[in-house]
């Protein structure tokens, strides 16, 4: 087991006493579980443990009577291996919440075992609408995205432009399997078809046969139900092909700023697609990036990055008003009452079925000789309001939600 350690330290420590009283162990002991080694590790990995540490340091006011401590490590994509990072953070190593958490079916495994233990889980990197339907606890606040988020945006853009007809090329895992079902039902109730669907192992290095299926099936339209590395190879060996030259295109469903990065905006420019967050959108964004950057190598942040940084400053200051962080459920239930609010999302709220709410936005890549210098990407094509960005409470089978 791969564990990367940092402790953090808020401001000045305070004796074991009134002000830790309810703290367990005197310690908030923050846990950032994510790909640190693989497909994920750009858009997660490392990053997300800064990103945790920027939130405490710019919280250090409202937690300076609180020692607060950061533990990371390397899931694997692996949900047995996630499962027991996780087990032994919080029975050995005393961990009271669990954060970030990419590869859905990971995500899914930790979910129970949150639940189970009355701990606290922030998803930030996992994608599967599942955890605020029908896999909804009340220990888990899925805060960044998720994959109805991302076919409201991107399959609806798509299809009211023309691209009816879809062949999706989906990571055979829990997350690939809700983002094609999610996207597909979009395509469907704005009057499109799909016409086929071909799984590909995770994590995929050939698609080749894959896109020789997606581009028999003449479909104007490949979803690319994938991310990462997975998302990158297979644009990348689509244009190898050809295959957007012969008149299909291809629709990254899930597509992250260090996507871009890796692709160039030669062979991303184009591209259409859904995210959260997005570093050039304000003076704000841009100040934490190129502070973000500077400790991490370089590396600009991506929304899961963000999500993690915006997730952590709303859990801590609920630990510090109730003083308490050892019933998970009580201090998620003091973070749905509270209105959210941070430099990076600014104000939103947390719903029954711990759906974190705020605008989405429909990003599409820009062309070599639109970009004004590095990480320059993106342009704003429409921004989807909170109210719409994310699937109507009634219809996400969340046992908690009453009526």
């Amino acid at each position: 087991m791969k564990l990367l350690r940092t402790a953090i330290l808020t401001a000045a420590m305070v004796s074991a006493g009134a002000a830790y009283g309810q703290v367990s162990d005197g310690v908030v002991k923050i846990g950032v579980l994510n790909d640190m080694s693989g497909t994920y590790a750009d858009l997660a990995g490392a990053g997300s443990v800064l990103a945790a540490r920027l939130a405490i340091e710019d919280l250090k006011d409202v937690v300076k009577d609180l020692k607060i401590e950061v533990v990371g490590a390397d899931h694997q994509n692996k949900p047995d291996i996630g499962s027991n990072i996780v087990r032994q953070w919080i029975d050995v190593d005393k961990v009271d919440v669990i954060v970030d958490v990419p590869t859905s079916s990971v995500a899914l495994a930790v979910n129970e075992i949150v639940k189970e233990k009355n701990k606290v889980f922030l998803v930030s990197g996992a994608a599967t609408s599942d955890l605020t339907g029908p896999r909804c606890s009340p220990n888990t606040i899925h805060w960044t995205y998720d994959t109805w988020a991302l076919a409201n945006g991107t399959g609806n853009a798509i299809v009211k432009t023309g691209g009816d007809t879809w062949f999706f090329l989906t990571a055979d895992y829990a997350f690939g399997h809700a983002l094609e079902r999610d996207t597909s039902a979009v395509v469907t109730k704005n009057g499109g078809k799909v016409v086929g669907a071909v799984r590909h192992p995770f994590p995929g290095q050939d698609f080749s046969s894959f896109l020789l299926q997606a581009q028999a099936s003449k479909a104007k339209i490949i979803g690319l139900a994938n991310a990462g590395a997975d998302t990158t190879n297979a644009i990348k060996q689509a244009a190898e092909f050809g295959i957007t030259q012969k008149g299909q295109n291809l629709a990254g469903l899930l597509v992250f700023l260090t996507d871009v990065h890796s692709l160039g905006l030669k062979t991303a420019q184009g591209l259409i697609f859904t995210e959260a967050w997005y570093w050039d959108m304000n003076d704000t964004n841009r100040a934490f990036a190129k502070r973000f950057a500077a400790a991490n190598r370089g590396i600009y942040p991506s929304m899961i990055h963000a999500g993690v940084y915006s997730a952590v400053t709303h859990y801590l200051k609920s630990v510090a008003a109730l003083k308490n962080d050892a019933d998970g459920a009580a201090v998620v239930a003091h973070m749905k009452k509270s209105k959210t609010k941070d430099a990076l999302f600014g104000e939103g709220e947390i719903r029954e079925d711990g759906r974190k709410i705020h605008p989405m936005y429909l990003f599409e890549v820009k062309k070599p000789e639109e970009s004004k210098g590095p990480w320059d990407y993106y342009k704003t094509r429409a921004t989807i309001p909170a109210d719409q960005a994310f699937r109507p409470i009634g219809e996400g089978k969340c046992p908690l939600v009453k009526g």
